[in-house]
């Protein structure tokens, strides 16, 4: 793969998954990314297994592994004017500044916009946020589960009226994972920028945002017919070939054929019914639209009368859409999966075997490698040294705990 970050430093300032997910991203791009973390306790998702929230194995921190791979760390006390200046010397010599703190706590620690840019005109300043830069909540933290997945009207848009509570994230770190994205992508366009122009910017991203546009097409429906969006009742539309299917062994086909019409009589030859194609209720596709209820019984019976396995077998044939409704176990070990490398192994620095999903854009038609996340400060005599700090002043720094 080729690595299009390749000779971009990245300084971040952040814990847990939203931000330093995106430089995790930009680093299997090639990016060198220096993670400063909190001089004693290292980021804070190093002790999320403590909190209640996550199953988290005992072998290996995959979590974090996810959102840190790639990356070199060293703890340093940024309240401390040493540590500050550690912090401004290795600013000088990077391309982006990376942060999730609030403003309040920016300008505390003295690592404000003008801050870093007094020791580096020309690097770009990327926040992420809970809620955005500006509004009466700006300096309020939040997380995914909220800011995303509550706030932004995803948890209600796929919680069935029939439900006695709303659906909570489907795991750790959803929205963080998508908002990160959309960082790394604002990063690279502003490095962009500043190539073609030589004007370094600021780039926000926030978790309401990122869920925001994630709804953005059901938010504009909404707006349209001034209605909140739910599931339709019943969780099907009147097109019977869209939907999910329950079959004999319990487990569910997805189809989605928006063209109704044109796949009926395939779907017809498939559960051995091809009358069907011929039957005036279904004859074409305005029919078979209002015939949509009748037409979604038959093929639930028909659905009900054969097992998974059997039915992957019947569709392979199907000209329409269709998806068998797969666990994690099985996505990971999915056929496709495998052929495009969606999920690579990785080992710890003690050799402890895991896995993880690869970065989702490739270059060059291979995924990018998997490295490992660092042991806490795992780098920080090489960075100090690098910055010109000698021996002695290094052991000074760490007997009076400015840097790890």
């Amino acid at each position: 793969m080729t690595d299009v970050m390749e000779g971009v430093r990245i300084l971040e300032v952040a814990e847990q998954t939203f931000v330093p997910a995106a430089s995790a991203l930009l680093a299997d791009w090639g990016a060198e990314v220096i993670k400063i973390e909190h001089v004693e306790r290292g980021d804070a998702m190093r002790g999320l297994a403590s909190s209640g929230i996550a199953m988290i194995g005992k072998s290996v921190h995959v979590l974090l592994e996810h959102s840190n791979r790639g990356k070199q760390s060293l703890g340093l006390d940024l309240s401390s004017e040493e540590g500050l200046e550690i912090l401004y010397k290795l600013a000088a010599t990077s391309d982006v500044f990376l942060t999730n703190k609030l403003a309040p706590v920016r300008k505390k620690l003295k690592i404000e916009v003008e801050d870093i840019r007094a020791q580096n005109p020309n690097i770009i300043y990327a926040r992420g946020h809970g809620q955005g830069e500006r509004g009466p909540d700006a300096d309020k933290g939040s997380y995914d589960s909220l800011a995303f997945w509550a706030r932004a009207g995803v948890s209600l848009a796929v919680t069935r009226t029939d439900y006695d509570h709303v659906v909570g994230p489907p795991g750790p770190g959803f929205g963080d994972s998508i908002g990160a994205m959309t960082i790394a992508g604002g990063i690279m366009g502003a490095l962009f920028h500043r190539e073609r122009t030589g004007e370094a910017t600021t780039v926000d991203v926030s978790l309401l945002a990122s869920g925001m546009w994630a709804m953005g097409q059901t938010i504009s429906l909404s707006l349209q017919l001034n209605m909140p969006w739910q599931p339709p009742p019943g969780g099907a539309l009147r097109n019977p070939l869209t939907g999910n299917y329950e079959v004999k062994d319990g487990r569910w086909i997805s189809l989605t054929c928006l063209q109704a019409g044109k796949y009926w009589p395939s779907m017809a030859e498939v559960i051995g019914r091809p009358e069907l194609a011929a039957d005036p209720r279904f004859a074409d596709n305005d029919a078979l639209l209002e015939n949509g209820s009748e037409a979604g019984a038959i093929l639930r019976e028909a659905f009900a009368q054969h097992t998974l396995d059997e039915w992957r077998e019947k569709l392979e044939g199907f000209a329409g859409q269709w998806a068998v409704v797969q666990n994690t176990i099985e996505v990971a070990n999915d056929p496709q999966s495998t052929a495009n490398e969606y999920v690579q192994n990785g080992e710890t620095a003690d050799g402890t075997a895991y896995s993880l999903v690869s970065a989702p854009v490739q270059y060059d038609g291979r995924a990018a490698p998997i490295r490992r996340a660092p042991q806490f400060n795992e780098h920080g005599d090489k960075i100090l040294t690098e910055l010109g700090l000698d021996w002695d002043t290094i052991v000074d720094l760490k007997v009076r705990g400015v840097v790890a």
